[in-house]
């Protein structure tokens, strides 16, 4: 008998599972279990993981420390992607091995932008009580 998931479920589960993975990867990044040069040398944030609904692909939003070095960090981390999903794979349950992706974080940066916009002189004039 196969069970009937509803959307709300799957979302919960997909959202459960994502963050697993984002946890694992924080782990042995932080840990340093990865011998990889540029990533022992960079504090890295994997701030988000979003995975596929049938929970094949997840796609990792990673932030270096202060955003320095950026596509070194990227870099680094594609290149060690087989032991990396190796790692999740062992260590969160799933039928199967996710194929990781990883992408840079831009959501600080945008935040940055739209504050600039919101500051400028045009837009507090157009938002002013008058």
């Amino acid at each position: 008998m196969r069970r009937t998931e509803t959307a709300e479920g799957r979302s919960v589960r997909l959202l459960r599972v994502g963050e697993q993975v984002r946890h694992v990867l924080s782990e042995i990044l932080a840990r340093g279990d990865v011998h990889d040069e540029t990533l022992q040398s960079h504090l890295v944030s994997i701030t988000e993981v979003r995975m596929s609904p049938d929970l094949r692909h997840a796609t990792a939003f990673v932030k270096p420390l202060l955003g320095q070095d950026e596509e070194a960090v990227l870099k680094a981390l594609r290149t060690n992607t087989a032991y990396l999903q190796r790692e999740v794979a062992s260590r969160v349950r799933t039928r199967f091995a996710a194929k990781l992706k990883f992408l840079a974080d831009e959501s600080f940066d945008e935040g940055v932008h739209i504050d600039k916009i919101l500051r400028s002189p045009k837009v507090a004039r157009d938002l002013s009580d008058e």
